[in-house]
């Protein structure tokens, strides 16, 4: 093994880190954030590292900043489920108990999913998309009396029409707790 002082190995180190032009980084950079794109400076950072360029955190702030490389804004959050209404709510008969047979349970959710191409399955989320979804599942599955219907709080599954068309079908109303994404996991994670 070689004696070396430490200052040897820190000097070598920075002489690295110097070498690096601004356009170098920024190309590194701008790399990085095309496959990680929700990494800030910090993260950013430790990368170049990996790669063996030594760079300082500051240094590359700085280059992002300059660069336009920061942190891509995220898409917009659309809400879909409104659960401040004074509609009746079925209790949580679901549980997420794994059932034992098909068409014990069935989990129905919303999702507003927002493309460029303008494609859209229905112009509104109401009530009468949950029956056109809720038809064609009566008609290809046909459950037997009791199955359980778990779905979130909305104002779509606890309106009066939709209740009738529940009692109507056999179908044994399940609500969510408010803001509980993990009553409807099965839904949640199709989507």
């Amino acid at each position: 093994m070689i004696d070396l002082q430490r200052s040897t190995l820190y000097y070598r180190s920075t002489a690295r880190a110097l070498n690096l032009g601004e356009a170098e980084l920024a190309a590194i950079i701008e790399n990085i954030q095309d496959e990680l794109s929700c990494y800030g400076y910090r993260r950013v950072t430790h990368e170049p590292q990996r790669r063996a360029h030594l760079v300082n955190h500051k240094r590359v702030a700085r280059v992002m900043r300059t660069n336009g490389l920061g942190i891509k804004a995220r898409k917009r959050h659309v809400l879909t489920t409104d659960s401040n209404h004074d509609s009746p709510i079925y209790p949580n008969l679901y549980r997420n108990v794994i059932p034992t047979r098909p068409d014990m349970v069935w989990v129905a959710d919303f999702r507003y999913i927002r493309i460029a191409v303008g494609y859209r399955l229905a112009k509104s989320l109401d009530t009468p998309l949950v029956f056109v979804a809720l038809r064609s599942a009566l008609e290809n599955r046909q459950p037997p009396p009791g199955c359980i219907h778990q779905t979130d709080r909305g104002c779509q599954y606890a309106s009066e029409t939709c209740r009738r068309a529940f009692d109507a079908a056999g179908l044994q109303g399940s609500m969510s707790a408010v803001g509980n994404p993990n009553h409807t996991a099965q839904a949640q994670s199709f989507m």
